[in-house]
C-alpha cells in the first residue's frame, strides 16, 4: 500500500508549480481524502504550468446575419462587428455569428447582445452573462379574457429587486434542493437562501409578462421573460473569477471578460452542471408564476412551452455561447415541447416559430429587438411628459408598471423597428414564424429606483435641509 504524503505550500513549489490563488484548496482537498504519491501527481496535473496560450493572429470568422437600415443603425452595426473581430481572436474560439437585434454591451472584444460564438472545450462566463439562462415561457388559457388573466397574474406578480417574504413564497422542489447542495459552485447557504426567496420572481429591466391573443388561433396566452435572478448572479460572479486564476495562469494576453474555465478541468465540470441546475431553478421560477395564475382563474392548461436565449449549450467539444439569441436547432435543448418564442416589444406581437440550422445561423434565431441606442440616450432624445410619451406609444393597450412608477425606456421607441428585425430574419434565414401573440397588455417592473427607499431618504434629508 502506497504512503499517504502530507501536502504543504512549499512542497508544491517544490514540485514545480507557481503559487496561486489554488493552492489552499488543492492542499486541503489532497490532505483531507489523504491521497497517495501518484494520486497527488494525478490531480495536480491540472495545475501544472505550461507555455502561455497566445491571441490568435487573425480573428476567426464569423457570419454577420444584420444590415444597417439607417445612420443610426450604422454605428451600431460598426460597433458590434469590430467588438466581435476582436472577441474572435480568443485562443479558444472556432466560429460565431451576430443576428438582426444585436446590440453592443461592453468594451471591445465583448461579446454583443444578438451574438453567438463557439468555443472548444471551454466555457466563457462572460459569454453567458450574469442574466444566466435569460428565458421566455408561454402558457395558452385558451378562450380566457385576456383582462382576467391579466389582473390575475398582476396579483401574483413580483417585480423589482429581492425576493418575496416569508408569507408569499414558493415552495423549494426537494429535488432541486438536493442538486445544490451537492454542486460546489451552489451549495453555500446564502446561494440557497436567495434561491428560495427569488423563486417566483421577475426582476426589473426589460423583463415583463405579457398577455395576447393567438393571430391563428384566437387563444389568450400568457408569457414571462426572465433569467436566473440572485442564484444566477451569484454564479456568474464564482464563475468569472475561477475564470480569471485560469486566465492569469495559461492566456494572460487574452481579455478579461473572455477569460474561461477548460471543460476538462474539475472547474470546469462543476460549473457546467451549476449551468444545467441554474437552468432548472429558471424554468421552475417560470411555472411558479404560470402555476399561480392558472390556480387564481381555477382553469386548465391548454399547452405551455418555453426556451432561454441567453446560455451555453453544448454539442459535442463545442460550447455555442449565445448571448441573446434563440436556440433554434433541439440539439441544444433536451426538453423541447413547442416552437421558440421571439418577444419584440410591448406593442408588438411576439414571435412564434421554428426553423432549421444553417451554415450562417449556426441553430440561432434572434431573441428580441434589440436597441440601437442606450437607456441614457433614449431618455435624453425624448421631448415632452413622461405620461405623454406613454400614452403616445401605448394606445389601445393595458400596460402596467409594479412600481407604478413608468419606464420610458422600456417603450417601443427604445427598441429597434421591430419590421426591420422580421424582415432580416427572413433575409438571413433566422427562423419561419408560424405565429404570432396579438398584445393586450403587459406588466413590467418600472422605474422602481425612482421611490427606492434609500432615495426617499435622500429626498426627506434634503427637504428638511431647507427648512
Amino acid at each position: 500500500m502506497e504512503d499517504v504524503l502530507k501536502i504543504t505550500g512549499k512542497k508544491l513549489i517544490a514540485m514545480g508549480f507557481k503559487s496561486g490563488k489554488w493552492f489552499p484548496e488543492a492542499i486541503a482537498f489532497i490532505n483531507e481524502n489523504e491521497l497517495t504519491e501518484k494520486e497527488i501527481l494525478t490531480y495536480l496535473e491540472q495545475f501544472r504550468p505550461g507555455s502561455e496560450i497566445g491571441l490568435l493572429e487573425e480573428s476567426v470568422s464569423f457570419n454577420v446575419n444584420i444590415k444597417a437600415e439607417s445612420e443610426l443603425e450604422v454605428v451600431n452595426v460598426t460597433k458590434v462587428v469590430d467588438s466581435m473581430k476582436t472577441l474572435m481572436k480568443t485562443p479558444t474560439v472556432v466560429d460565431g455569428a451576430v443576428m438582426p437585434d444585436a446590440c453592443p454591451t461592453g468594451a471591445d472584444g465583448t461579446i454583443p447582445v444578438g451574438g453567438v460564438v463557439v468555443a472548444k472545450n471551454a466555457i466563457h462566463p462572460g459569454m453567458h452573462s450574469a442574466d444566466i439562462c435569460c428565458s421566455v415561457m408561454l402558457t395558452n388559457f385558451g378562450d380566457a379574457n385576456p383582462k382576467e388573466v391579466l389582473d390575475a397574474a398582476h396579483k401574483n406578480a413580483h417585480f423589482g429587486p429581492g425576493g418575496r417574504d416569508r408569507d408569499t413564497q414558493f415552495r423549494f422542489p426537494d429535488t432541486l434542493l438536493k442538486e445544490f447542495e451537492g454542486n460546489t459552485f451552489l451549495k453555500d447557504n446564502q446561494m440557497i437562501q436567495i434561491a428560495r426567496t427569488h423563486l417566483g420572481t421577475q426582476g426589473d429591466g426589460n423583463h415583463f409578462l405579457f398577455v395576447g391573443k393567438s393571430k391563428k388561433t384566437g387563444d389568450t396566452m400568457m408569457i414571462t421573460h426572465h433569467g436566473s435572478r440572485g442564484p444566477g448572479a451569484r454564479l456568474f460572479t464564482k464563475g468569472m473569477k475561477i475564470a480569471e486564476r485560469f486566465r492569469s495562469e495559461i492566456s494572460p494576453k487574452t481579455l478579461k471578460q473572455n477569460a474561461w474555465i477548460p471543460f476538462e478541468t474539475e472547474e470546469g465540470k462543476n460549473y457546467w452542471d451549476a449551468l444545467q441546475i441554474i437552468r432548472k431553478w429558471t424554468k421552475e421560477n417560470h411555472s411558479c408564476i404560470h402555476n399561480a395564475v392558472v390556480e387564481e382563474l381555477n382553469t386548465t392548461i391548454k399547452d405551455r412551452y418555453w426556451n432561454e436565449h441567453n446560455f451555453v449549450f453544448k454539442d459535442g467539444d463545442l460550447f455555442y455561447h449565445a448571448k441573446g439569441a434563440t436556440p433554434l436547432d433541439a440539439k441544444f435543448m433536451s426538453d423541447i415541447t413547442g416552437p421558440r418564442l421571439i418577444p419584440l416589444n410591448m406593442a408588438e406581437s411576439v414571435l412564434v416559430v421554428e426553423g432549421e440550422t444553417t451554415e450562417s445561423n449556426l441553430g440561432f434565431a434572434p431573441h428580441g429587438a434589440g436597441r440601437n441606442i442606450s437607456r441614457t440616450q433614449h431618455r435624453k432624445s425624448k421631448t415632452g411628459t413622461i405620461q405623454e410619451i406613454f400614452e403616445e406609444e401605448t394606445k389601445g393597450l393595458d400596460i402596467r408598471f409594479f412600481s407604478k412608477e413608468i419606464d420610458i425606456t422600456e417603450l417601443p421607441s427604445a427598441y429597434k423597428n421591430a419590421g426591420t428585425v422580421r424582415s432580416q430574419m427572413e433575409e438571413f434565414g433566422l427562423g419561419k414564424v408560424i405565429d404570432e401573440v396579438l398584445p393586450y397588455g403587459c406588466i413590467m417592473a418600472g422605474d422602481w429606483q425612482k421611490n427606492a427607499p434609500w432615495k426617499i431618504k435622500r429626498r426627506k434629508k434634503q427637504e428638511n435641509g431647507k427648512r
